[in-house]
């Protein structure tokens, strides 16, 4: 029989529904071969992102153009090349830096202490914990008074806690030498409470010792 009407024969008793689903069916492949033939040049969306993370990440670009937030620019400095928001550049040197200026002031150019002046040294290292007229304070911790305070009538009770350190007042073993000691000492015996005990730096020498506390003394 011819292949022709063979066909027709059969496309002639398929129903109505069957023949729905095959012309589906051809549709559909025929889609999916369209899509998976394409040249390899195509921009197709996973191209796109594929192209975008070999790119380095510009983590500035967004904030630069304002994104972030209602950021105001006009006309000539969107037209400047792209900088940070923080301009660097009107920041001063370290040179000219007034911070700087009353950190060497305090300090006198260096890391350490320098000056034997008792009341200098205790308006710098102490004065911020036990106040300036050493009444103390409560705060994130107590700080005890260092004035009108009998305890501070021994010398050597309060070398002792400068040598050492106590609790959470940190050692002074390095940061001072004997003469500075015992003019903080002394400072604090004589302008803070008017005891007219004589404090020297050999008495500050005869409790130094090689080995300072590396921490808070009340922890061992």
């Amino acid at each position: 029989m011819d292949n022709a009407i063979v066909k027709k024969t059969v496309i002639k008793n398929m129903t109505p529904k069957l023949l729905t689903m095959m012309l589906l069916s051809v549709v559909s492949s025929a889609a999916l071969l369209g899509c998976s033939q394409r040249s390899d040049d195509a921009q197709t969306i996973a191209s796109v992102q594929e192209k975008e993370a070999t790119q380095p990440a510009d983590y500035q670009a967004s904030r630069n153009t304002g994104a972030w937030g209602a950021v105001h620019m006009s006309r000539d400095e969107l037209a400047k090349p792209s900088t940070n928001i923080v301009d660097d550049s009107s920041l001063p040197n370290m040179e000219n830096d007034p911070s700087i200026t009353k950190w060497e002031a305090k300090f006198e150019g260096t890391n350490a202490f320098v000056t034997t002046d008792g009341e200098k040294l205790y308006h710098d290292s102490c004065a911020a914990c036990h106040m300036h007229k050493g009444e103390g304070a409560y705060g994130a911790g107590y700080y005890p008074p260092l004035a009108n305070n009998s305890k501070m009538q021994s010398k050597y009770y309060i070398i002792d806690i400068l040598m050492n350190g106590f609790r959470g007042m940190p050692s002074f073993h390095g940061m001072m030498n004997d003469e500075q000691m015992a003019a903080v000492t002394q400072y604090v015996v004589s302008d803070l409470n008017g005891f007219t005990e004589t404090v020297t730096a050999e008495d500050v020498a005869k409790l130094r010792h090689d080995n300072p506390p590396a921490g808070d003394p009340s922890d061992d």
